[in-house]
């Protein structure tokens, strides 16, 4: 009898040896594929948030750096597009005209129009006003500010920076992965990187980069 109770309790030692093996090995793997998940969606928003905000410097000559304005500017400003109709032909170009030539004769279009921004850039139908939410994050914004940096050779650069920290990201993940969380950002830190997403700086100029590239 007492063989019998050792050997129930040895096995039932090795299930749950065996469940919490498996479950070391399953829960990094579900978190990673949340985490990437959410990380694809936000990565999107950012992409977008800089396509704006290169609009807005194309019209204004500098970044933005409030929300309300952005999104102002994207609903009901403009921008310039040249509008091109005809092309040079093999005829004209036998007959010793160039573009400008061919323009001045008519026989080709080149104009400067405008163009309303959200339509050129993002399309009719794209929501607009929550171009600073982050996804997945229980409504909160992108952290977002603008500057003016000047390099050391003298040169003043406009820059932005639109980010969202893992905190936010993950927001739904709290309960369920709060120490998966915890690890990726202390690693984040370790590495010297941002512990979320992010897209161009206002420490230094990066070509408006987003650190997922």
């Amino acid at each position: 009898m007492k063989k019998t109770i050792i050997q129930v309790v040895l096995i039932a030692l090795a299930i749950v040896l065996a469940y919490l093996i498996w479950d070391s090995v399953k829960t990094p793997l579900d978190f990673e594929k949340e985490r990437a998940s959410r990380y694809e969606d936000v990565i999107e928003n950012l992409k977008d948030i800089r396509k704006a905000q290169i609009a807005f410097k194309d019209v204004n000559g500098r970044f933005c750096g409030d929300w309300d304005s952005l999104i102002t500017f994207v609903k009901f400003d403009s921008i310039p597009q040249i509008r091109k109709i005809g092309m040079l032909t093999d005829s004209m170009i036998e007959a010793g005209l160039d573009e400008k030539a061919a323009m001045k004769k008519g026989l080709i279009i080149r104009d400067t129009i405008k163009v309303s921004v959200q339509e050129e850039i993002f399309g009719k139908e794209y929501k607009i006003d929550q171009l600073n939410t982050i996804p997945h994050s229980n409504g909160e914004v992108f952290w977002l500010k603008q500057t003016i940096i000047t390099t050391g050779s003298g040169v003043k650069v406009p820059v932005f920076e639109a980010r969202a920290h893992n905190n936010q990201i993950l927001a739904e993940l709290l309960d369920e992965y709060e120490q998966e969380i915890i690890n990726l950002n202390e690693q984040r830190r370790k590495n010297d990187r941002y512990p979320g997403l992010k897209v161009g700086s206002v420490a230094e100029p990066n070509n408006n980069a987003g650190n997922w590239e």
